[in-house]
């Protein structure tokens, strides 16, 4: 080999190390508070069920009444795409993808509720409430019932409470209540890794270091490791977007819950109302919302702590028509906030989960074919007529990932379309087997 080439240079070494000083602690911040997505599967959706309605049966009755509501209102392909505007092209597939769902994993995300679901309730009432929940969470945890072998799913991947809120009037009931479902959990052989905890009406962060002091001496008590638990951050107070002191509040709130946050839920009703939106204008699409999801958008990103958009109240129920007008309504909110990156919603009723379901399909099945080519290129640094970057490759990865976990792509189609497994897919996307390398 011939001599390497020596290049003129005019800084000493002395300059990029002290360079590399000054920064190490910018360093070492950035890497704390922006570790990235966790790689984990994260739901479509969130279910909640008041805690004195929740039963052993509810996954399954909520997808055998979602069944028949399909079978009622749109029983074939072409019935549903045309109530929905689904493309012809992906009616078949969709369609048939949401039936098979509904009868094999109707809830992807179950929170039994103790907040405004539930209500105040007598101490003694909401004690029994709150230890019925954890057997029901433990024993559908237990030997194998989530995979029954005939009659499809009796729970979900995720399931946990939303408890009642640090405010004065209800703090000691809900944590009480957070208390004695969490008990009831070691008790019954420990917490399943589906765990989900949410904390709402949430208005200063120190309610949310309050939150982490709380579990911090539940894990003490019960030998767990440090961490172990963590919770969501539900968005619906106008104190959670703007301070009294005019600085957005959000982020705040991710610092204060020190890397226990897993999500951020919007609050659609209460933050719309606190706004002084007028009952007939609250909406996922009002621009309150979008401004405050927006700044949910921008404190996350980069934290691995994920984001949930809010509900819609109109319910499909009545006469096809109506049912129809309610679909088409949940069906464009669902798909209007997929493309604007917020991966999750809640449902709820059982009838608003085909649209979810048709909706996610739609968006990830028809991008695969584009997502998939684009990644292909990237990978093989083919060119084409987009120049990705590898900011866009992480996220065209994402965007399958997410695809195939909720069953709307599958993995050999995938490797089909794009020459990569799953595992290549973590990598790109910096998941946690491109951390572990």
């Amino acid at each position: 080999m011939g001599q390497q080439e020596t290049v003129a240079t005019s800084l000493a070494d002395t300059v990029r190390e002290g360079i590399g000083a000054a920064l190490a602690q910018v360093d070492a911040d950035l890497a704390r508070r922006y570790p990235g997505d966790p790689g984990t599967r994260q739901p479509v959706h969130t279910v909640y069920v008041p805690g004195d309605v929740f039963t052993a049966d509810t996954v399954r009755s909520w997808g055998d009444q979602a069944l028949a509501a399909l079978d009622a209102h749109a029983p074939d392909a072409g019935a549903l795409a045309t109530v929905l505007g689904i493309p012809d092209a992906l009616a078949v597939d969709v369609h048939d993808r949401v039936r098979a769902k509904l009868a094999r994993e109707p809830i992807e995300d179950l929170r039994i509720d103790f907040e405004d679901g539930y209500g105040p309730r007598p101490d003694a009432e909401e004690d029994a409430a709150a230890a019925r929940a954890a057997a029901l969470v433990a024993a559908a945890h237990a030997g194998g019932t989530s995979r029954p072998a005939a009659g499809g799913s009796t729970t979900a991947p995720y399931m946990g409470i939303r408890m009642k809120c640090m405010e004065a009037a209800v703090r000691e009931r809900g944590i009480r209540t957070l208390d004695i479902f969490l008990t009831g959990l070691m008790e019954a052989g420990g917490l399943p890794g589906g765990l989900v905890l949410t904390l709402p009406k949430v208005t200063y962060a120190e309610q949310v270091t309050a939150m982490v002091r709380l579990l911090e001496a539940f894990e003490t008590a019960h030998g767990l490791e440090r961490g172990r638990i963590g919770f969501e951050i539900q968005i619906e107070t106008t104190q959670s977007i703007l301070g009294a002191d005019g600085r957005a509040t959000v982020a705040r709130m991710i610092e204060a819950a020190e890397g226990r946050a897993t999500s951020l839920h919007y609050g659609t009703f209460d933050y719309s109302a606190s706004c002084g939106v007028s009952a007939a204008h609250q909406s996922l699409d009002h621009p309150v919302a979008d401004h405050a999801k927006a700044v949910m958008q921008v404190a996350a990103a980069g934290t691995g702590v994920r984001l949930s958009d809010g509900s819609t109240n109109v319910l499909p129920v009545g006469p096809t028509e109506r049912v129809h007008e309610a679909w088409r309504l949940h069906h464009r909110l669902v798909s209007r906030s997929l493309a604007r990156a917020y991966y999750q919603g809640w449902d709820m009723h059982p009838a608003h989960l085909p649209t979810r379901y048709a909706a996610v399909y739609a968006f990830y099945r028809g991008g695969l074919e584009q997502a998939a080519a684009r990644l292909a290129a990237y990978v093989a640094k083919a060119g084409g007529d987009v120049m990705d970057e590898p900011a866009t490759a992480k996220a065209l990865s994402g965007y399958l990932l997410r695809g195939l976990d909720c069953g709307a792509l599958d993995t050999a189609e995938v490797a089909r379309l794009s020459g990569l497994t799953r595992a290549d897919l973590d990598t790109l996307a910096g998941g946690p087997a491109a951390r572990n390398a």
